[in-house]
């Protein structure tokens, strides 16, 4: 009979031969196929991992932030996910302190536009939709593209989140479609999270171009990272503004996926990780940070917009993308899970920096 060479007749045969269990654990890491996308691995006790705060330079990181800053976005901002705006109801948003509200037409063009009434300013997020235009519960006016007093905003639909441009927020030559950045082809799934913390939007920008914090503060998620290159000094060629990860996403215990991702920022406000190697080669996260204006306290907050587009070109991949209304609850919990934490770093970095005022 052919010796059974699975994890668990491994297990079996070093058990029967009296093998430690330290031994069984790194003689299953040593048979495990490399072919396989899932991996067990070996990690120190989280105290004794190798410290990360000597290459984490704070100027190293302000460079990066400051030249992503003075990126163009055509002044057009991210608000929310392409399959929260409906056509039966209105959806209703600050950006940069403006009432925004949005909802889609008959043909399911996306609308945006003020979010004030105006006849005497009543909110439309609380309007009802009928016949692809918004009725104002107040009085009953009528609210639409072409309808006089209201005028319609430049607004985008890229299949995965909704973009609305502001000139008068922006600043900046405007631009006929916002710089949406590289996706991954063919079959994908896609989840989309947003948590609002008091910062600016550079809080958001630092706080994910510091991926050393990654296996300290969150080792539920990230094991075994190693920061393989990172952009150095204060001009950078734009080829080599980058960093470069080497990481495994824990899934359980000590079983994880081993990947390489690089992170790059396409506009101000937008910070892209990409797959490079490894599972899911191509797939991506796009961390978008919007101003939202003023809280009730008078500081600032900011939206984390983040959007995760996965894909592979493993035959199952296109079979597992049709349960994707079951998975994308569990990607977004995932997202949410770790920018709970993260935001709690952007928020201490904007406090900082205010007390330094």
């Amino acid at each position: 009979m052919p010796e059974d060479d699975s994890r668990a007749g491994l297990l079996g045969r070093r058990w029967q031969a009296g093998a430690r269990p330290v031994d069984l654990k790194r003689q299953v890491i040593e048979r495990w196929p490399a072919r396989w996308p899932v991996q067990p691995f070996r990690e120190p006790a989280w105290a004794r991992q190798e410290p990360t705060y000597a290459d984490c330079s704070p100027a190293l990181i302000e460079a990066a932030v400051k030249r992503a800053g003075a990126r163009p976005s055509g002044n057009w901002f991210v608000f929310a996910a392409a399959r929260e705006i409906r056509a039966d109801r209105p959806f209703g948003v600050r950006v940069g302190g403006r009432e925004l509200v949005a909802w889609r037409g008959p043909d399911g063009a996306l609308l945006v536009g003020p979010g004030a009434c105006p006849h005497l300013g009543a909110p439309l997020e609380q309007a009802r939709v009928h016949c692809g235009e918004l009725v104002c519960r107040w009085h009953g006016l009528r609210v639409g593209a072409g309808r006089p007093g209201w005028t319609a905003l430049p607004s985008h639909d890229d299949g995965v989140l909704a973009w609305v441009r502001l000139d008068r927020i922006g600043g900046e030559p405007p631009t006929e479609r916002p710089i949406v950045p590289v996706r991954p082809a063919g079959t994908t799934v896609d989840a989309v999270a947003t948590l609002t913390g008091t910062c600016e939007p550079e809080d958001v920008v630092a706080n994910r171009l510091d991926p050393w914090h990654g296996a300290w503060f969150h080792p539920y998620s990230f094991a075994r990272l190693r920061v393989l290159s990172a952009p150095q000094g204060v001009d950078v060629a734009e080829a080599d503004d980058r960093f470069v990860v080497e990481v495994t996403f824990r899934l359980a215990g000590k079983i994880g996926v081993p990947v390489v991702a690089e992170f790059t920022c396409p506009g101000p406000r937008t910070v892209l990780m990409t797959i490079v190697d490894g599972e899911g080669t191509g797939s991506v996260v796009e961390t978008h940070a919007t101003p939202l204006g003023p809280g009730p306290d008078g500081r600032p907050r900011t939206a984390v917009i983040e959007a995760t587009i996965a894909a592979s070109d493993r035959p199952g991949f296109a079979k597992a993308a049709g349960l994707a209304p079951v998975l994308r609850p569990l990607m977004r919990r995932a997202a949410e899970r770790l920018w709970r934490d993260d935001l709690a770093y952007a928020e201490r970095r904007y406090a900082l920096r205010e007390e330094r005022r």
